[in-house]
């Protein structure tokens, strides 16, 4: 396929877009663990503060958050360095894309980890404590390994919208495949094929982790017998 010399920019621009959601995860993850462990919790101010972080987030579009998120920050970080009197503070593009997002979808790990939670049996818990192992062994050996199997689907759905949200981040400046196909359409005068060629890309990036979710699916299921129908 003739790219017009314009295969450089779009591979540079995958790279970009494969960190991205990577760490986009990464962040979406541990958010998603410590909500779920908050709304569970017992606390009322931690439990009240995570449904709503989870009530705005869902209940807001991705675009508009990622406008409000990275505006506002940077419009506040303008308004203390004038205060301040220093000099101005740019955000950079890929960190307010990974933050911004992990903030995004740390709210839907949330409902899917906490789901999860509770599939896994309060008596293996109760098991666990008995024989004296402390909180931190009780979730690394019992709680996360069954938590991690109920949770998989879940994990799975939202890790390919995920992927395929990290296209809004051209909007705030960043380089990534979207940028680079709209970048490398303009120029080759050839927008609609370079649009087709990364919509290839990513949906080879959602068909390998497809084959990686299987695999994790089966890994986590060791031992289980499935139902049978």
């Amino acid at each position: 396929m003739d790219l017009h010399g314009y295969g450089p920019i779009l591979w540079a621009g995958t790279r970009q877009t494969i960190a991205l959601a990577l760490l986009s995860l990464l962040v979406s993850f541990v958010l998603g663990l410590v909500g779920a462990s908050a709304k569970l919790s017992r606390n009322r101010t931690a439990s009240g503060l995570a449904k709503l972080y989870t009530t705005l987030v869902r209940g807001v579009p991705d675009l508009v958050l990622m406008l409000m998120l990275f505006y506002g920050v940077q419009i506040g970080l303008n308004d203390l360095t004038d205060l301040l009197h220093i000099e101005q503070i740019d955000i950079d593009p890929f960190v307010a894309g990974v933050l911004t997002i992990g903030f995004i979808y740390g709210a839907y790990f949330t409902e899917t980890f906490r789901g999860a939670f509770l599939a896994v049996p309060r008596g293996q818990i109760e098991a666990g404590i008995a024989v004296g192992m402390s909180t931190l062994q009780i979730f690394r050996r019992i709680q996360f390994p069954q938590m991690m199997r109920f949770a998989l689907p879940g994990i799975g759905n939202n890790w390919l919208v995920l992927v395929k949200a990290t296209a809004l981040v051209s909007i705030i400046g960043l380089a990534d495949l979207v940028e680079a196909a709209q970048d490398a359409g303009k120029g080759a005068l050839r927008p609609f094929l370079f649009m087709i060629i990364a919509a290839a890309i990513y949906l080879a990036i959602t068909t390998l982790s497809n084959l990686v979710l299987i695999w994790l699916e089966r890994h986590y299921s060791t031992g289980v017998r499935k139902a049978e129908l």
